[in-house]
């Protein structure tokens, strides 16, 4: 199933994919007179099913429900109450080697809040009083779907509710000051997500799926995640052994090689990003995620 949620009026709903048209879940529920999540969070916080998809289908049921074009749906962030936005660098020997970081030991950790949350179609307003220096980066997002700690490998996506595009945009300059990097990750909007969560049981491999980026419709990246450093499991495994996991956090896997920071030219003389410019982030059965910059 492939879940979204919405912006409508006075709130957020949970939307669902049928038919290539989206129908509001939530609305749903209340015609039905059936116990419906409020929105995304509700549903992967506070249902605790695994699979998130059998609460779409008992709704679906029936049928007659209304649904509008997905071109015309209004998305808000995937999810907008995670206890935790956890992010993955360079987690693609490609990626480390155009900027000349070697391949790390361990998985390296960084933080995104809440207020870096996005949404597809949103808008990203550049912090440009402290910086300059604007990169995309596209990822593969795990969304989890269950509480955890000390998973194993072999279990991991099993606290997987699913997976969504995601855009750890950032801001090199503020990135690279100093030795810690969050600075250039946590401006607002600066984490758009969705605008599907894809559940899990519609990709049996994560590890296996290409990812493009384009700017204002030229190619930047195309890579595949296969080629992660630390697939998907060994990073689940990794981060639920440091910390307890929550329902709705979300983790940022990493980004492959073609982002503007690894161009091999001197550093004054690169494109980045600024205003005006729309950035498409792609993964293959996922969707796209576009954010225009201003």
């Amino acid at each position: 199933m492939k879940l979204a949620n919405l912006r409508v009026e006075g709130g957020l709903a949970l939307g669902a994919e049928l038919d290539g048209r989206i129908v509001n879940i939530t609305q749903a529920g209340a015609n039905f007179d059936m116990p419906a999540p409020l929105d995304m969070d509700d549903l992967i916080q506070n249902y605790r099913a695994p699979d998130v998809s059998a609460i779409v289908n008992r709704l679906l049921q029936d049928g007659g429900i209304e649904s509008v074009e997905v071109r015309e749906a209004a998305f808000a962030p995937l999810v907008t109450r995670p206890q935790k936005i956890i992010c993955v660098g360079f987690n693609y020997r490609a990626h480390a080697a155009e900027t000349g970081t070697p391949i790390p030991k361990a998985p390296p950790l960084f933080s995104k809040f809440v207020n870096a949350l996005n949404h597809h179609d949103g808008d990203i307003e550049l912090p440009t009083l402290v910086d300059k220096e604007f990169d995309y980066e596209t990822e593969l997002v795990i969304v989890f779907g269950q509480k955890c700690k000390n998973v194993s490998k072999e279990n991991a996506l099993s606290v997987v509710a699913g997976y969504a595009v995601g855009n750890d945009f950032s801001a090199r300059g503020l990135q690279n000051i100093t030795t810690q990097f969050t600075a250039g990750k946590m401006s607002d909007g600066f984490a758009p997500l969705g605008p599907w969560l894809v559940t899990r049981d519609r990709v049996p491999e994560p590890n296996n799926l290409r990812l493009r980026t384009w700017v204002n419709g030229e190619i930047r990246q195309d890579s595949n995640t296969s080629e992660m450093i630390f697939d998907c499991r060994e990073i689940i495994s990794y981060v639920a052994g440091i910390m307890t996991i929550e329902p709705g956090d979300i983790l940022f896997t990493g980004t492959p090689p073609g982002v503007i920071w690894g161009q091999k030219v001197p550093r004054d003389e690169r494109q980045w990003l600024k205003a005006g410019d729309k950035v498409v982030s792609a993964i293959e059965g996922l969707s796209e995620l576009a954010v225009r910059l201003r």
